[in-house]
């Protein structure tokens, strides 16, 4: 198995893996972000407990030291809060390629937090897990995550017509694929 660091740092930012007791952390931050959340993301669509969030935290350590998904939470390195949660999903360790998944807690959003998370995480993600290549897949209409990938300069590979369905299961949406990749002589 891979070694892999479980915490790392930008100027402003402390990112690690989920570890017990950050489940009151992330439910105050969903909680507090749920209007922003809901139309992109199936986790906001039922109200969640203090405990089904602790648990999910528990079952993503888990899958962060057996390699199967690195989530990531944000912290501001000088308070300590919870910014967001981020992670490099669906990996496939044979190439090896992964995609970034990110939310941002609403009361710190507008400040470049998630630029410089995503910035960070994209390192991370090419030097530690040597990825040849690294997505960021969205819907077509949220505009805010489009902005991360492109302020990044992800390229746009393709807008995925009548991919998949909104969060709530009501409408059938596009998908956004943005990469960014490595050379492909660099072995």
């Amino acid at each position: 198995m891979i070694e892999l660091p479980t915490e790392f740092y930008t100027e402003r930012l402390m990112i690690r893996m989920p570890l017990p007791g950050d489940g009151e952390k992330v439910f105050k931050a969903i909680n507090a972000s749920i209007t922003e959340l809901k139309p992109w993301l199936p986790f906001a669509q039922k109200q969640q407990t203090l405990e089904d969030v602790e648990e999910n935290i528990r079952e993503a350590h888990v899958k962060f030291l057996s390699r199967e998904d690195l989530r990531l939470l944000i912290f501001s390195r000088e308070t300590g809060e919870l910014i967001g949660c981020s992670g490099l999903h669906r990996i496939n360790w044979d190439i090896p390629k992964c995609e970034i998944g990110y939310w941002i807690d609403t009361r710190y959003s507008g400040k470049g937090y998630m630029t410089e998370a995503i910035t960070r995480i994209t390192e991370y993600a090419f030097k530690e897990i040597k990825a040849k290549r690294v997505e960021i897949c969205c819907d077509e209409q949220n505009d805010r995550s489009r902005a991360v990938a492109e302020r990044l300069d992800f390229t746009l590979d393709a807008i995925l017509k009548n991919d998949d369905l909104s969060p709530d299961g009501k409408q059938v949406r596009n998908t956004c694929i943005y990469s960014k990749v490595t050379d492909q002589d660099n072995k």
